[in-house]
């Protein structure tokens, strides 16, 4: 490139910044990367007159460059890639199948809300404040991660350290890198679970709460499961239990499943409140446990869970399409999706019939009354049709509109531009400008400056209102041939 060195470096550096920040957005968000498509199939009746729009605007320019091109090969070559894009643009529709075209009729219950570790934008993720909160904005339900105890307590942990969500560090510093599970609870209940969130802020919330609230939510503690257990009882809300793993080493490893189970019954609420995630000793808990809602986090043929008994799907929004969303309806197979936060997100999983979501924000999901993009197809239809044929009308009057103010103009020459100007003299000077233009043709109209001096010294002054016909050029010809 023919750059400045200053230049050079600039470029360099935009573009190599450029691909060093795509992989760190692809590192952090690389999950997040399918939601676009969840959101063009979302926005796609809108963006589809967005483009129809853009390519009209467009049309100014293209007809621009149409009206002055000289040769009709790039004129043609012009005129059908920009016709070849216009009409794509008009026949995408025919594509489009966003879940929310449809009869409001048509359209499913609500999903319910379960809170994703309680209300986490509120409170504390997984502490028993979280869960209040998930409640008084009306969840339908809450998730929560539950792990043992070395000593045997089922107790609430997402995470295999403590260092994020408590302050093992400043407690236990020398055992700050140990699996949860492998502290007693006589420990973990000394451990504050609070004030990293107040800290931390990691849903940038916390100036929203009260001073009350950003008090009590800096002093809570770790929360056990029967106390859970306890709230959702009385709060008439299910709980979705995600068991943890734990390590190999654990005293109790073997007897986790039914410590957990024994706590649920001796808590007192009922079965069917229950969303049971575990896939290890199923028949177990069935046993045990029998009017648990069975969920499965692995998404198999329809057969294959039926016949294992699951009913539910446990999976993340972007693994399952609309598709078969419908199919496990279809078989009276419920969708649970993780983790929704969006309330045009919540929509269209509405219109996909999903029956329960999770989220972090279920105190916004909540205000959303109805799908935010809900449109009947005959309406939709209208408004495909009508932006098309108001486009095309638009486009051929632009086209004819720049054609007409621009497709007389040409490229002349000083001589011919002198000559149509040229003012009433004798026949000698016009003789004069004739050959001169003769002589400019056959030389392809080189001779510019030399010229233009001798029209200098022969008066011209560039005024005229008379004008030289093509009869008079055939006879400067002919009288030269002679």
């Amino acid at each position: 490139m023919n750059l400045h060195w200053l230049h050079k470096i600039g470029v360099t550096a935009t573009l190599v910044a450029t691909v060093v920040a795509i992989i760190s957005i692809d590192q952090l968000w690389k999950e997040e990367w399918n939601i676009l498509f969840i959101s063009f199939q979302a926005t796609a009746p809108f963006l589809h007159v967005g483009g129809v729009v853009a390519i009209t605007l467009l049309a100014w320019l293209v007809a621009g460059q149409f009206a002055r091109a000289e040769r009709a090969s790039f004129q043609v070559v012009l005129c059908i890639a920009y016709l070849s894009v216009v009409l794509a643009l008009y026949l995408v529709p025919l594509t489009i199948s966003s879940p929310c075209i449809m009869l409001k009729k048509d359209l499913g219950s609500r999903p319910a809300i379960f809170g994703h570790r309680g209300a986490p934008m509120m409170a504390p993720e997984n502490t028993l404040m979280s869960f209040q909160k998930a409640i008084e904005n009306k969840a339908d339900g809450v998730q929560t991660d539950v792990s043992l105890s070395h000593d045997g307590v089922p107790f609430l942990m997402h995470d295999n350290l403590l260092r994020r969500t408590t302050n093992v560090d400043e407690k236990f510093s020398e055992r700050a890198s140990v699996h949860s599970s492998m502290f007693n609870w006589t420990d973990l209940e000394q451990l504050n679970a609070g004030e990293w969130f107040t800290t931390n802020d990691p849903f940038w919330t916390v100036h929203s709460l009260s001073a009350s609230d950003s008090a009590k939510a800096a002093n809570q503690s770790v929360c056990r499961l029967d106390d859970l257990l306890s709230l959702a009882k009385a709060s008439n809300i299910s709980v979705i239990l995600n068991l943890q793993e734990l390590p190999v080493e654990h005293p109790y490893n073997n007897n986790f499943i039914n410590i957990t189970l024994e706590t649920i019954m001796n808590s007192g609420i009922l079965q069917h409140m229950v969303v049971w995630l575990h896939d290890k000793d199923r028949q177990l808990v069935r046993q045990i446990s029998p009017d648990f809602q069975q969920a499965s986090e692995s998404k198999r043929e329809v057969s294959a869970l039926i016949a294992d008994g699951i009913f539910s799907l446990y999976l993340r929004y972007s693994q399952i399409n609309v598709k078969e969303v419908r199919e496990y309806t279809s078989r009276n197979l419920s969708t649970i999706l993780y983790t929704v936060n969006e309330p045009w997100l919540y929509s269209v999983l509405w219109c996909a019939g999903v029956k329960s979501v999770t989220s972090d924000a279920s105190h916004i999901l909540k205000q959303v009354p109805s799908p935010i993009w809900l449109m009947p197809p005959d309406e939709y239809n209208l408004m495909w049709i009508t932006s098309d044929v108001i486009s095309f009308t638009l486009i051929v009057g632009i086209f004819i509109l720049q054609k007409y103010r621009l497709g007389s103009i040409r490229t002349y020459n000083p001589e011919q531009i002198m000559l149509s100007a040229a003012v009433q003299r004798s026949s000698k000077d016009v003789n004069i400008m004739k050959e001169k233009l003769i002589f400019a043709e056959i030389s392809d109209g080189l001779g510019n400056a030399e010229e233009l001096s001798l029209y200098s010294e022969n008066g011209y002054d560039g005024c005229s209102n008379e004008a030289i016909t093509p009869l008079d050029l055939q006879d400067v010809r002919i009288r030269m041939r002679d």
